[in-house]
């Protein structure tokens, strides 16, 4: 496996699964375009571990709940590396708030983050990559929480079954272009946003206990995951999500 000579956008990589994406993107050989909304001096970190090891990367600043910030990514891409193989659309957020409790600014910012900016995200890369030629690669990433309820985080459950929607419609349509979208769709991951739950010793226990394989994932399980979905090695999968859970999602009701 190997994405040499290829470039990739990766929203939201400043940290946790998006910054192990990224790493993970250049170490396969990938030129890669970090984004961050907030946490300028994280993405730099980000950009010089890639560097450092030999590879290409910059950093450009975009709040991806904004089509015009979306474009400035795609274009600062094809401006700095020439243009578009891989689109990760990986940036999202939650309030944790049920049905009856969310307000209506947090329903509109979790959907415009979690699921607008994955739409045009999609839309943008796909019309560069089809004008540059060459078909390309389009990873959505979820959560189970794209089919699996979890009470009290009503907004989140519903953005993320819009962007299963999405990874199979897009990827339906986009198809005769060369380009495949599939969806990644972890279960509990080692990171920021998860940290709540993870730095309780109660409530990790709890987690840990309704997943088959014992434990949360770490980043790098999943960046292993989008970067094969990313390369040629993948080159037949289309319109599908990619479950990572450990079992979760077979094995217990939502939590």
């Amino acid at each position: 496996m190997s994405l040499q000579g290829k470039t990739a956008i990766v929203t939201g990589s400043s940290s946790g699964i998006g910054r192990a994406i990224a790493l993970e993107m250049a170490r396969q050989g990938a030129s890669v375009t970090i984004n961050y909304h907030r946490g300028a001096d994280e993405a730099d970190e980000v950009r010089t571990d890639i560097e450092g090891a030999g590879g290409r990367a910059q950093v450009i600043q975009a709040d991806v709940s904004s089509v015009a910030d979306i474009a400035k990514l795609v274009d600062g891409t094809v401006a700095a590396f020439g243009r578009v193989d891989i689109m990760v659309n990986n940036a999202g957020i939650e309030t944790r708030t049920s049905t009856l409790e969310t307000t209506e600014r947090q329903f509109d910012t979790v959907i415009a983050v979690d699921l607008k900016s994955a739409f045009f995200g999609v839309q943008l890369a796909a019309r560069q990559m089809i004008a540059q030629g060459g078909g390309g690669r389009i990873i959505n990433i979820s959560s189970i929480h794209e089919d699996w309820p979890m009470p009290g985080n009503s907004p989140y459950c519903l953005a993320k079954g819009g962007v299963r929607m999405l990874t199979r419609t897009a990827g339906v349509e986009l198809a005769p272009h060369g380009i495949t979208v599939v969806g990644v769709a972890p279960g509990a991951v080692h990171t920021p946003i998860d940290e709540v739950t993870l730095s309780d010793p109660v409530a990790k226990a709890r987690l840990e206990s309704a997943i088959p394989l014992g434990r949360v994932a770490e980043p790098e399980e999943i960046a292993r995951l989008v970067a094969f979905l990313a390369s040629d090695d993948a080159s037949y999968s289309t319109a599908a999500t990619y479950t990572v859970d450990g079992g979760m999602m077979q094995a217990s009701i939502g939590l």
